[in-house]
């Protein structure tokens, strides 16, 4: 989910309290579906660090690094057994009334069992 961070909304908390109850119900069918994997809100982007090591040299270490309107704010990884389903979900994400979402099929995942693999 992409949007403006909410110092840059000016948006007050009381006028926040909505689109939280929102988020809310929202992780809460995703659970109740079944398809919910991980939700995460980030921390604002001032808290965030860009990392390139070359030749196992760090090259540079800041953050934070892009200056855009529309900032990674948070992500939810959901099971969706077809691009279609993940798209009927996104749609229901409170963060589409304002933002910007990606949706990206997995390529691979890591699992203690079974090392990288591709997903089902």
């Amino acid at each position: 989910m992409y949007y403006a961070e909410q110092g840059d909304t000016g948006m007050s908390e009381e006028e926040m309290a909505p689109w939280r109850d929102a988020f809310n119900r929202y992780a809460r069918e995703l659970d109740d579906a079944g398809v919910l994997v991980a939700a995460e809100v980030l921390q604002a982007s001032t808290e965030s660090a860009t990392l390139t090591l070359r030749d196992n040299n760090r090259v540079n270490l800041v953050g934070p690094f892009l200056d855009t309107p529309e900032k990674l704010g948070g992500f939810f990884v959901i099971e969706a057994h077809d691009p279609a389903a993940a798209l009927e979900w996104a749609e229901k994400c409170p963060a589409a009334q304002w933002g910007t979402l990606e949706i990206r099929p997995t390529a691979v995942s890591w699992s203690h069992d079974d090392g990288w693999h591709a997903p089902n």
